[in-house]
Protein backbone atom coordinates (compact mmCIF):
# COMPACT_ATOMS: atom_id res chain seq x y z
CA UNK A 1 0.00 0.00 0.00
CA UNK A 2 2.83 2.39 0.80
CA UNK A 3 5.39 1.51 -1.86
CA UNK A 4 5.95 3.75 -4.82
CA UNK A 5 4.06 2.58 -7.85
CA UNK A 6 5.46 -0.19 -10.02
CA UNK A 7 6.59 1.94 -12.95
CA UNK A 8 8.06 -0.83 -15.16
CA UNK A 9 4.58 -2.36 -15.48
CA UNK A 10 2.87 1.00 -16.03
CA UNK A 11 5.09 3.03 -18.34
CA UNK A 12 7.00 2.32 -21.53
CA UNK A 13 7.92 5.72 -22.97
CA UNK A 14 9.86 8.20 -20.83
CA UNK A 15 10.72 11.85 -21.45
CA UNK A 16 13.80 12.88 -19.44
CA UNK A 17 14.44 16.35 -18.04
CA UNK A 18 17.62 17.62 -16.41
CA UNK A 19 17.60 21.09 -14.87
CA UNK A 20 20.85 22.94 -14.16
CA UNK A 21 21.30 26.23 -12.36
CA UNK A 22 24.72 27.57 -13.42
CA UNK A 23 25.65 28.24 -17.05
CA UNK A 24 28.97 26.49 -16.55
CA UNK A 25 27.15 23.27 -15.58
CA UNK A 26 25.59 22.68 -19.01
CA UNK A 27 28.06 20.00 -20.09
CA UNK A 28 27.88 18.18 -16.76
CA UNK A 29 24.06 18.31 -16.86
CA UNK A 30 24.11 16.66 -20.27
CA UNK A 31 26.40 13.93 -18.99
CA UNK A 32 24.16 13.31 -15.97
CA UNK A 33 21.12 13.15 -18.24
CA UNK A 34 22.87 10.47 -20.32
CA UNK A 35 23.51 8.56 -17.10
CA UNK A 36 19.83 8.90 -16.15
CA UNK A 37 18.93 7.44 -19.55
CA UNK A 38 21.06 4.41 -18.76
CA UNK A 39 19.41 4.06 -15.35
CA UNK A 40 15.93 4.27 -16.89
CA UNK A 41 16.83 1.76 -19.59
CA UNK A 42 17.92 -0.64 -16.84
CA UNK A 43 14.26 -0.61 -15.69
CA UNK A 44 13.14 -1.64 -19.18
CA UNK A 45 11.60 1.76 -19.96
CA UNK A 46 12.19 3.26 -23.41
CA UNK A 47 13.45 6.83 -23.91
CA UNK A 48 11.45 8.98 -26.35
CA UNK A 49 13.24 12.23 -25.62
CA UNK A 50 15.45 14.12 -23.19
CA UNK A 51 16.17 17.76 -22.53
CA UNK A 52 18.59 19.77 -20.39
CA UNK A 53 17.10 23.09 -19.27
CA UNK A 54 18.77 26.08 -17.63
CA UNK A 55 16.88 27.42 -14.61
CA UNK A 56 17.83 30.90 -13.45
CA UNK A 57 15.53 30.94 -10.39
CA UNK A 58 14.13 27.81 -8.76
CA UNK A 59 10.35 27.77 -8.81
CA UNK A 60 8.71 26.41 -5.66
CA UNK A 61 5.85 24.77 -7.60
CA UNK A 62 7.70 23.40 -10.62
CA UNK A 63 11.46 23.70 -9.99
CA UNK A 64 11.60 25.23 -13.49
CA UNK A 65 9.71 28.37 -14.43
CA UNK A 66 5.96 28.14 -15.12
CA UNK A 67 6.33 28.85 -18.83
CA UNK A 68 9.16 26.33 -19.20
CA UNK A 69 7.07 23.72 -17.37
CA UNK A 70 4.18 24.19 -19.82
CA UNK A 71 6.60 23.94 -22.74
CA UNK A 72 8.17 20.71 -21.41
CA UNK A 73 4.79 19.12 -20.71
CA UNK A 74 3.63 19.93 -24.25
CA UNK A 75 6.82 18.39 -25.66
CA UNK A 76 6.41 15.24 -23.55
CA UNK A 77 2.79 14.82 -24.64
CA UNK A 78 3.67 15.45 -28.29
CA UNK A 79 6.16 12.58 -28.07
CA UNK A 80 3.36 10.42 -26.59
CA UNK A 81 5.40 9.75 -23.47
CA UNK A 82 3.57 8.18 -20.54
CA UNK A 83 6.20 9.24 -18.01
CA UNK A 84 8.33 12.31 -17.24
CA UNK A 85 11.52 11.61 -15.31
CA UNK A 86 13.61 14.36 -13.73
CA UNK A 87 17.34 13.98 -13.15
CA UNK A 88 16.84 16.35 -10.22
CA UNK A 89 15.32 15.72 -6.82
CA UNK A 90 11.68 16.86 -6.74
CA UNK A 91 9.79 17.75 -3.60
CA UNK A 92 6.52 15.83 -3.08
CA UNK A 93 4.50 18.98 -3.90
CA UNK A 94 6.47 19.59 -7.13
CA UNK A 95 5.92 15.98 -8.15
CA UNK A 96 2.15 16.30 -7.56
CA UNK A 97 1.99 19.59 -9.48
CA UNK A 98 3.70 18.12 -12.55
CA UNK A 99 1.44 15.08 -12.45
CA UNK A 100 -1.72 17.18 -12.11
CA UNK A 101 -0.72 19.46 -15.01
CA UNK A 102 0.47 16.69 -17.36
CA UNK A 103 -1.88 13.87 -16.25
CA UNK A 104 1.00 11.38 -16.57
CA UNK A 105 3.40 9.75 -14.11
CA UNK A 106 6.29 11.94 -12.93
CA UNK A 107 9.38 10.47 -11.25
CA UNK A 108 12.76 11.76 -10.13
CA UNK A 109 16.25 10.26 -10.16
CA UNK A 110 15.95 8.90 -6.63
CA UNK A 111 12.79 6.94 -7.39
CA UNK A 112 14.43 5.39 -10.46
CA UNK A 113 17.43 4.27 -8.42
CA UNK A 114 15.14 2.89 -5.71
CA UNK A 115 13.30 0.78 -8.30
CA UNK A 116 16.58 -0.58 -9.64
CA UNK A 117 17.74 -1.40 -6.12
CA UNK A 118 14.48 -3.26 -5.50
CA UNK A 119 15.07 -5.35 -8.64
CA UNK A 120 18.63 -6.18 -7.63
CA UNK A 121 18.25 -6.93 -3.89
CA UNK A 122 18.77 -10.61 -3.07
CA UNK A 123 19.68 -11.11 0.60
CA UNK A 124 17.57 -10.18 3.61
CA UNK A 125 19.96 -7.33 4.42
CA UNK A 126 19.76 -5.72 0.99
CA UNK A 127 15.99 -6.21 0.86
CA UNK A 128 15.58 -4.47 4.23
CA UNK A 129 17.86 -1.62 3.18
CA UNK A 130 15.91 -1.09 -0.03
CA UNK A 131 12.57 -1.23 1.76
CA UNK A 132 13.74 1.31 4.34
CA UNK A 133 14.85 3.76 1.66
CA UNK A 134 11.63 3.27 -0.32
CA UNK A 135 9.44 3.78 2.74
CA UNK A 136 11.30 6.93 3.74
CA UNK A 137 10.92 8.23 0.19
CA UNK A 138 7.23 7.31 -0.02
CA UNK A 139 6.09 8.64 3.36
CA UNK A 140 5.84 12.34 2.39
CA UNK A 141 4.28 11.30 -0.95
CA UNK A 142 1.36 9.28 0.39
CA UNK A 143 -1.09 12.02 -0.56
CA UNK A 144 0.04 11.62 -4.17
CA UNK A 145 -0.96 7.95 -3.99
CA UNK A 146 -4.39 8.71 -2.55
CA UNK A 147 -5.62 11.26 -5.11
CA UNK A 148 -8.54 8.95 -5.95
CA UNK A 149 -9.92 9.73 -2.48
CA UNK A 150 -9.66 13.49 -2.82
CA UNK A 151 -13.07 13.63 -4.57
CA UNK A 152 -14.86 11.83 -1.72
CA UNK A 153 -17.26 13.99 0.24
CA UNK A 154 -17.12 14.47 3.94
CA UNK A 155 -20.32 12.60 4.61
CA UNK A 156 -22.95 13.99 6.98
CA UNK A 157 -24.71 17.26 6.52
CA UNK A 158 -23.22 19.50 9.18
CA UNK A 159 -20.60 21.04 6.91
CA UNK A 160 -18.20 21.42 9.84
CA UNK A 161 -14.47 21.06 9.56
CA UNK A 162 -14.42 17.45 10.72
CA UNK A 163 -16.86 16.39 8.05
CA UNK A 164 -15.26 18.47 5.30
CA UNK A 165 -11.90 16.77 5.71
CA UNK A 166 -13.46 13.53 4.52
CA UNK A 167 -12.52 9.87 4.51
CA UNK A 168 -9.49 10.32 2.27
CA UNK A 169 -7.49 12.38 4.73
CA UNK A 170 -8.37 10.00 7.56
CA UNK A 171 -7.09 7.04 5.55
CA UNK A 172 -3.87 8.88 4.72
CA UNK A 173 -3.24 9.54 8.40
CA UNK A 174 -3.80 5.86 9.19
CA UNK A 175 -1.38 4.88 6.46
CA UNK A 176 1.22 7.35 7.68
CA UNK A 177 1.10 5.88 11.17
CA UNK A 178 1.42 2.35 9.79
CA UNK A 179 4.28 3.45 7.54
CA UNK A 180 6.18 5.01 10.45
CA UNK A 181 5.74 1.83 12.47
CA UNK A 182 7.05 -0.22 9.56
CA UNK A 183 10.07 2.08 9.24
CA UNK A 184 10.83 1.59 12.94
CA UNK A 185 10.58 -2.20 12.56
CA UNK A 186 12.90 -2.19 9.55
CA UNK A 187 15.46 -0.09 11.42
CA UNK A 188 15.31 -2.58 14.31
CA UNK A 189 15.81 -5.54 11.98
CA UNK A 190 18.71 -3.78 10.27
CA UNK A 191 20.31 -3.16 13.65
CA UNK A 192 20.19 -6.94 14.27
CA UNK A 193 21.77 -7.55 10.85
CA UNK A 194 24.57 -5.08 11.63
CA UNK A 195 25.26 -6.78 14.96
CA UNK A 196 25.53 -10.15 13.22
CA UNK A 197 27.88 -8.69 10.61
CA UNK A 198 30.01 -7.14 13.35
CA UNK A 199 30.29 -10.54 15.03
CA UNK A 200 31.44 -12.07 11.73
CA UNK A 201 33.99 -9.29 11.25
CA UNK A 202 35.35 -9.81 14.77
CA UNK A 203 35.77 -13.52 14.08
CA UNK A 204 37.74 -12.70 10.92
CA UNK A 205 39.87 -10.22 12.83
CA UNK A 206 40.54 -12.74 15.60
CA UNK A 207 41.71 -15.19 12.96
CA UNK A 208 44.16 -12.58 11.72
CA UNK A 209 42.89 -12.70 8.13
CA UNK A 210 43.44 -9.56 6.08
CA UNK A 211 40.46 -7.85 4.47
CA UNK A 212 40.15 -5.76 1.32
CA UNK A 213 37.10 -4.10 -0.23
CA UNK A 214 36.61 -3.51 -3.94
CA UNK A 215 34.95 -0.12 -4.45
CA UNK A 216 34.18 2.05 -7.42
CA UNK A 217 31.60 3.43 -9.78
CA UNK A 218 28.81 1.10 -10.85
CA UNK A 219 29.63 -1.06 -13.89
CA UNK A 220 33.40 -0.48 -13.61
CA UNK A 221 34.13 -4.23 -13.49
CA UNK A 222 34.39 -4.84 -9.74
CA UNK A 223 32.56 -8.18 -9.74
CA UNK A 224 34.51 -9.36 -12.77
CA UNK A 225 37.75 -8.50 -10.97
CA UNK A 226 36.72 -10.52 -7.92
CA UNK A 227 35.84 -13.45 -10.17
CA UNK A 228 39.24 -13.26 -11.85
CA UNK A 229 41.17 -13.08 -8.58
CA UNK A 230 39.19 -15.67 -6.63
CA UNK A 231 37.94 -17.96 -9.35
CA UNK A 232 34.50 -17.07 -8.01
CA UNK A 233 31.13 -16.93 -9.73
CA UNK A 234 29.88 -13.56 -8.51
CA UNK A 235 27.16 -12.08 -10.72
CA UNK A 236 28.97 -9.86 -13.22
CA UNK A 237 26.61 -8.21 -15.70
CA UNK A 238 26.93 -5.18 -17.95
CA UNK A 239 24.20 -3.46 -15.95
CA UNK A 240 24.06 -0.65 -13.42
CA UNK A 241 23.89 -1.88 -9.83
CA UNK A 242 24.28 -5.56 -10.78
CA UNK A 243 25.76 -6.02 -7.29
CA UNK A 244 23.87 -4.84 -4.22
CA UNK A 245 24.79 -7.48 -1.67
CA UNK A 246 28.38 -7.53 -0.43
CA UNK A 247 30.06 -10.72 -1.64
CA UNK A 248 33.23 -11.91 0.11
CA UNK A 249 35.69 -14.42 -1.32
CA UNK A 250 38.97 -15.76 0.08
CA UNK A 251 42.09 -15.63 -2.07
CA UNK A 252 45.70 -16.58 -1.40
CA UNK A 253 48.45 -14.02 -1.91
CA UNK A 254 51.86 -14.99 -3.34
CA UNK A 255 53.38 -15.10 0.15
CA UNK A 256 50.77 -17.66 1.18
CA UNK A 257 48.65 -15.57 3.49
CA UNK A 258 44.88 -15.51 2.95
CA UNK A 259 43.00 -12.34 2.05
CA UNK A 260 39.24 -11.79 2.19
CA UNK A 261 38.04 -9.62 -0.70
CA UNK A 262 34.59 -8.05 -0.68
CA UNK A 263 32.72 -6.72 -3.70
CA UNK A 264 30.56 -3.72 -2.70
CA UNK A 265 27.66 -1.84 -4.27
CA UNK A 266 28.72 0.57 -7.00
CA UNK A 267 28.41 4.33 -6.69
CA UNK A 268 26.75 6.86 -8.99
CA UNK A 269 26.90 10.62 -9.16
CA UNK A 270 24.18 12.40 -7.20
CA UNK A 271 23.50 9.28 -5.14
CA UNK A 272 20.64 10.40 -2.85
CA UNK A 273 21.82 10.87 0.72
CA UNK A 274 19.13 8.57 2.13
CA UNK A 275 20.52 5.74 -0.02
CA UNK A 276 24.00 6.26 1.39
CA UNK A 277 22.44 6.10 4.85
CA UNK A 278 20.29 3.06 4.06
CA UNK A 279 23.20 1.14 2.58
CA UNK A 280 25.77 1.91 5.25
CA UNK A 281 25.63 -1.66 6.54
CA UNK A 282 26.73 -2.79 3.09
CA UNK A 283 29.28 -0.03 2.55
CA UNK A 284 30.74 -0.49 6.04
CA UNK A 285 32.82 -3.27 4.49
CA UNK A 286 34.89 -0.46 3.00
CA UNK A 287 35.31 1.19 6.40
CA UNK A 288 36.62 -1.88 8.22
CA UNK A 289 38.86 -3.19 5.42
CA UNK A 290 42.64 -3.12 5.77
CA UNK A 291 42.82 -1.49 2.35
CA UNK A 292 40.64 -0.65 -0.66
CA UNK A 293 40.87 -1.60 -4.32
CA UNK A 294 39.29 1.32 -6.20
CA UNK A 295 38.28 0.16 -9.69
CA UNK A 296 37.69 2.58 -12.57
CA UNK A 297 36.57 2.00 -16.15
CA UNK A 298 39.45 3.34 -18.23
CA UNK A 299 37.29 3.38 -21.36
CA UNK A 300 34.65 5.71 -19.90
CA UNK A 301 34.67 9.33 -21.00
CA UNK A 302 33.57 10.24 -17.47
CA UNK A 303 36.32 8.34 -15.65
CA UNK A 304 37.69 11.43 -13.90
CA UNK A 305 34.24 12.47 -12.65
CA UNK A 306 33.51 8.88 -11.55
CA UNK A 307 36.75 8.86 -9.58
CA UNK A 308 35.75 12.04 -7.75
CA UNK A 309 32.26 10.63 -7.03
CA UNK A 310 33.64 7.50 -5.40
CA UNK A 311 36.18 9.44 -3.34
CA UNK A 312 33.40 11.76 -2.19
CA UNK A 313 31.20 8.87 -1.01
CA UNK A 314 34.17 7.25 0.74
CA UNK A 315 34.78 10.53 2.56
CA UNK A 316 31.17 10.51 3.73
CA UNK A 317 31.64 6.96 5.03
CA UNK A 318 34.84 7.86 6.84
CA UNK A 319 36.94 5.58 4.63
CA UNK A 320 38.77 8.14 2.50
CA UNK A 321 42.03 7.74 4.46
CA UNK A 322 42.23 3.98 3.94
CA UNK A 323 45.28 2.70 2.03
CA UNK A 324 44.02 2.38 -1.54
CA UNK A 325 45.18 0.64 -4.70
CA UNK A 326 43.81 2.48 -7.72
CA UNK A 327 42.95 0.15 -10.62
CA UNK A 328 42.24 1.27 -14.19
CA UNK A 329 40.28 -1.62 -15.71
CA UNK A 330 39.32 -2.22 -19.38
CA UNK A 331 42.66 -0.96 -20.66
CA UNK A 332 42.28 -3.32 -23.63
CA UNK A 333 39.55 -0.96 -24.92
CA UNK A 334 41.88 2.07 -25.00
CA UNK A 335 45.25 0.40 -25.70
CA UNK A 336 45.35 1.70 -29.29
CA UNK A 337 44.66 5.29 -28.21
CA UNK A 338 48.13 6.44 -27.13
CA UNK A 339 46.93 9.93 -26.27
CA UNK A 340 44.20 8.54 -24.00
CA UNK A 341 46.59 6.16 -22.25
CA UNK A 342 49.03 9.01 -21.68
CA UNK A 343 46.22 11.18 -20.26
CA UNK A 344 45.16 8.45 -17.83
CA UNK A 345 48.71 7.82 -16.62
CA UNK A 346 49.33 11.53 -16.20
CA UNK A 347 46.14 12.06 -14.18
CA UNK A 348 46.26 8.97 -11.95
CA UNK A 349 50.02 8.71 -11.57
CA UNK A 350 52.52 5.89 -11.55
CA UNK A 351 51.02 4.21 -8.47
CA UNK A 352 47.84 3.19 -10.36
CA UNK A 353 47.58 -0.36 -11.70
CA UNK A 354 46.54 -0.51 -15.36
CA UNK A 355 44.94 -3.82 -16.29
CA UNK A 356 42.26 -5.66 -18.21
CA UNK A 357 40.17 -8.27 -16.45
CA UNK A 358 38.98 -9.44 -19.89
CA UNK A 359 42.49 -10.32 -21.11
CA UNK A 360 44.15 -10.91 -17.73
CA UNK A 361 46.93 -8.45 -18.49
CA UNK A 362 48.07 -6.61 -15.35
CA UNK A 363 46.35 -8.91 -12.84
CA UNK A 364 49.69 -10.20 -11.53
CA UNK A 365 50.80 -6.64 -10.84
CA UNK A 366 47.65 -6.04 -8.84
CA UNK A 367 48.16 -9.21 -6.78
CA UNK A 368 51.73 -8.14 -6.03
CA UNK A 369 50.49 -4.72 -4.89
CA UNK A 370 47.93 -6.37 -2.61
CA UNK A 371 50.66 -8.56 -1.12
CA UNK A 372 52.71 -5.39 -0.47
CA UNK A 373 49.76 -3.97 1.50
CA UNK A 374 49.75 -7.03 3.76
CA UNK A 375 53.50 -7.60 4.05
CA UNK A 376 53.67 -6.51 7.69
CA UNK A 377 51.30 -9.31 8.67
CA UNK A 378 53.73 -12.15 7.91
CA UNK A 379 57.27 -13.22 8.69
CA UNK A 380 59.61 -15.63 6.93
CA UNK A 381 60.82 -18.18 9.50
CA UNK A 382 63.19 -21.14 9.62
CA UNK A 383 61.81 -23.70 12.04
CA UNK A 384 63.20 -26.86 13.63
CA UNK A 385 60.23 -28.92 14.78
CA UNK A 386 60.49 -32.36 16.44
CA UNK A 387 58.76 -35.04 14.41
CA UNK A 388 56.67 -35.76 17.51
CA UNK A 389 54.95 -32.39 16.88
CA UNK A 390 53.24 -33.28 13.64
CA UNK A 391 50.30 -31.19 14.84
CA UNK A 392 52.43 -28.06 14.32
CA UNK A 393 53.61 -29.29 10.93
CA UNK A 394 49.99 -29.83 9.90
CA UNK A 395 49.04 -26.36 11.20
CA UNK A 396 51.81 -24.77 9.13
CA UNK A 397 50.62 -26.57 6.01
CA UNK A 398 47.10 -25.25 6.61
CA UNK A 399 47.79 -21.67 7.63
CA UNK A 400 51.28 -20.78 6.31
CA UNK A 401 53.10 -20.98 3.00
CA UNK A 402 55.72 -23.75 3.09
CA UNK A 403 58.81 -22.81 1.08
CA UNK A 404 60.95 -25.86 1.85
CA UNK A 405 60.95 -28.98 4.00
CA UNK A 406 64.00 -31.05 5.06
CA UNK A 407 64.71 -33.70 7.68
CA UNK A 408 67.61 -33.90 10.10
CA UNK A 409 67.60 -36.66 12.69
CA UNK A 410 64.30 -36.51 14.50
CA UNK A 411 63.59 -32.94 13.41
CA UNK A 412 61.67 -31.44 10.52
CA UNK A 413 63.37 -28.34 9.09
CA UNK A 414 60.79 -26.02 7.60
CA UNK A 415 61.16 -22.64 5.93
CA UNK A 416 57.77 -20.92 5.77
CA UNK A 417 56.02 -17.59 5.49
CA UNK A 418 53.98 -17.45 8.69
CA UNK A 419 51.16 -15.01 9.59
CA UNK A 420 51.92 -13.06 12.77
CA UNK A 421 48.60 -14.27 14.16
CA UNK A 422 49.99 -17.82 14.48
CA UNK A 423 53.61 -17.02 15.25
CA UNK A 424 53.15 -17.73 18.98
CA UNK A 425 52.48 -21.37 18.11
CA UNK A 426 55.97 -21.84 16.65
CA UNK A 427 58.12 -19.20 18.36
CA UNK A 428 59.90 -21.82 20.52
CA UNK A 429 61.04 -23.65 17.40
CA UNK A 430 62.53 -20.74 15.43
CA UNK A 431 66.13 -21.21 14.31
CA UNK A 432 66.41 -17.84 12.62
CA UNK A 433 63.76 -15.22 11.94
CA UNK A 434 63.55 -13.40 8.66
CA UNK A 435 61.52 -10.16 8.35
CA UNK A 436 58.30 -9.84 6.45
CA UNK A 437 60.00 -8.66 3.31
CA UNK A 438 62.60 -11.43 3.44
CA UNK A 439 65.24 -9.41 5.29
CA UNK A 440 66.95 -10.87 8.38
CA UNK A 441 65.31 -9.73 11.61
Amino acid sequence: MFDTREKPQMVERAFLIGAYFERDDEERAGSLLDELAELVTTLGIGIVGKKSVFVRNRNKRYLTGTGKAEELIDEALALESDCIIFDNELTPSQQRTWEEDSDITVLDREEVILDIFKMRAQTKEATLQVELARMQYSLPRLARMWTHLDRQGGGGGGGGKGAARGEGEQQIEVDRRLARKRIDRIKSELADVRRNRETQRKQRSDEGIGQASIVGYTNAGKSSLLNALAGADVLAEDKLFATLDPTTRRIELPDGQPLLMTDTVGFVRNLPHRLVEAFKATLEEAVIADFLVHVLDASSGEVFSFYETTVSVLEELGAADKPTILVLNKMDLVADDKERVSELKSYFGSDAVFLSVATGEGLDSLVDRMADQMVDRVARLRLRIPQSRQDLVALLHREAKILSTDYEGNDVLITAIVPHSMRHYVENFEEEGVGAGGEPS
